[in-house]
C-alpha cells in the first residue's frame, strides 16, 4: 500500500472499526462460545473508501467473520484493508488460523480493534500477519471492542460470563407492591427493547422466586426472532421450581438449565429431569444458596459468555455482594406506586453501582428511561 493510501486509510480507520463492531453486534448471544466478530475489506485504491465485503461470525462460531468476509470478496481482496473487531485467531482448531487466510487473500493492511486474550492467541495473530509483511494496527475503537467482548474476555480471563442485571422500577424506585399484585412498570416500547437485549445474551437468568411470582416465558417474543431465544437458567438452591410453571412445561424450547445445590433434593431433579430441564449442581453458602460465582463458573464451562439476569431484587443483591456484575440496566418507569413495595436497588447494588461502577449510556423508549452502568476498569 502506498503511503498516499495508507494516510487515507487511516483517516477512515475509526469510522469503519465502528460499522465493523456494529455488524458484529447483530449475532451476539447466537455465536457462543465463540465471540461475535465483525469484518469489513474496504479497497482504497481508486482513492475513494469502497466497501469489499462485510462478514459476521457465523451462528453456532463458525464460519468465522474474517473467512465469511474473504470468501465474498474473493480476488477483489487482494491489496485491501480488512477492519476486524478482535484479533485473527492464530491456532488451528476445527478450521485454519483466519490469520493464514488473510495473508493467503492478498490483503495488505489489517486493523483490528482489540487483541485476543486467549492463550491460544494472544499476539500471536497480530504476529503471524507482521511477520508475513502486512501492515497491522491496533486499538482502533478499543474501548468500545471492550465492551462488545466483554463476555469473550472474561470466559478466557476468568472463566465465567458476563453478567448484566436488568431491574425494572417506578419512577419512586419500587420493583414490586406489596403483597401478590403484579405491577405492569414499563410500557410496550421498553418491553421490545428489553426482548432485544435478551437476543443478544447466551442466557436469561432468574431465581426461583422470580418464577413463582410471575411465571415468566423468558423468551423472545419480537417477530421472526422467537429462534434467537436465549438458554433460560433458573437459579434454585431447593429445586422448588413448580412442574406447572411455563418455563417447565415449555423445556428444551429453548434449552432450560436449573443450578441448584449439591445437598438439593434427588427426587426433585428426577421429576425436572424428566419434564425435560437439566440439572446441575454448585456449592451452597453458609445460607445453603447457590454459590453464585460457582454457578458462573459452570456457565463458562459450558460455553456461556452473556448472562442477562432478569431476576429481580433478591438475586440482584446476591451478585452484587459476590462482585459479579459487569453492566447493570435500570429501567425506570414514568408512573410511581405511591404505596408500600419491595425497592427495585436494594443496599447491596447500589454500593455496587455507587463505587465500582460508571454510568455510559442512557436512553429513552417512550416514557421508560434505561440507564445502563459498567463496571469500572
Amino acid at each position: 500500500m502506498s503511503p498516499r493510501l495508507h494516510d487515507l486509510a487511516q483517516a477512515h480507520d475509526a469510522h469503519f472499526m465502528r460499522a465493523a463492531l456494529a455488524l458484529g453486534e447483530r449475532h451476539l448471544g447466537a455465536t457462543w462460545p465463540n465471540p461475535s466478530v465483525g469484518a469489513i475489506i474496504v479497497d482504497y485504491a481508486s482513492g475513494v473508501p469502497v466497501i469489499v465485503a462485510r462478514g459476521i461470525t457465523q451462528a453456532g462460531g463458525r464460519p468465522h467473520a474474517e473467512r465469511v468476509a474473504i470468501d465474498l470478496a474473493g480476488p477483489a481482496a487482494r491489496g485491501a484493508t480488512i477492519y476486524v473487531t478482535l484479533e485473527p485467531c492464530s491456532h488451528h482448531g476445527k478450521t485454519p488460523p483466519c490469520a493464514e487466510a488473510i495473508i493467503a487473500s492478498g490483503i495488505a493492511r489489517v486493523v483490528t480493534a482489540l487483541s485476543d486474550p486467549d492463550p491460544r492467541v494472544a499476539g500471536r495473530g497480530h504476529g503471524l500477519l507482521r511477520q508475513a509483511g502486512l501492515l497491522v494496527t491496533a486499538g482502533i475503537e478499543a474501548q468500545a471492542a471492550a465492551r462488545s467482548h466483554r463476555g469473550h474476555v472474561l470466559r478466557v480471563t476468568q472463566g465465567r460470563p458476563a453478567v448484566t442485571v436488568k431491574l425494572a422500577r417506578t419512577a419512586d424506585g419500587y420493583a414490586a407492591a406489596a403483597g401478590a399484585e403484579r405491577l405492569m412498570i414499563t410500557g410496550g416500547i421498553a418491553n421490545d427493547r428489553v426482548h432485544l437485549m435478551r437476543m443478544h445474551a447466551d442466557a436469561i437468568m432468574v431465581g426461583a422466586g422470580t418464577v413463582a411470582a410471575d411465571d415468566p416465558r423468558l423468551d423472545v417474543r419480537l417477530p421472526g426472532l422467537s429462534a434467537r431465544s436465549p438458554v433460560r437458567v433458573v437459579i434454585d438452591s431447593g429445586l422448588s421450581l413448580a412442574l406447572e410453571s411455563r418455563l417447565v412445561q415449555s423445556a428444551g424450547d429453548p434449552p432450560s438449565w436449573v443450578i441448584t445445590t449439591v445437598g438439593a433434593p434427588v427426587e426433585a431433579e428426577r421429576r425436572l429431569v424428566a419434564a425435560g430441564l437439566e440439572v446441575m449442581r454448585v456449592g451452597a453458602d453458609d445460607a445453603g444458596r447457590v454459590r453464585l460465582d460457582e454457578a458462573m463458573r459452570l456457565l463458562g464451562a459450558r460455553g456461556i459468555t452473556r448472562v442477562f439476569c432478569e431476576g429481580g431484587p433478591a438475586l440482584a443483591e446476591g451478585l452484587s455482594q459476590a462482585g459479579l456484575i459487569d453492566e447493570a440496566v435500570l429501567v425506570t418507569g414514568a408512573q410511581k406506586l405511591d404505596r408500600p413495595g419491595l425497592r427495585a436497588v436494594g443496599p447491596a447494588l447500589a454500593h455496587y453501582i455507587r463505587n465500582r461502577m460508571q454510568a455510559f449510556a442512557k436512553e429513552y423508549a417512550g416514557p421508560d428511561q434505561f440507564s445502563f452502568f459498567e463496571r469500572s476498569a
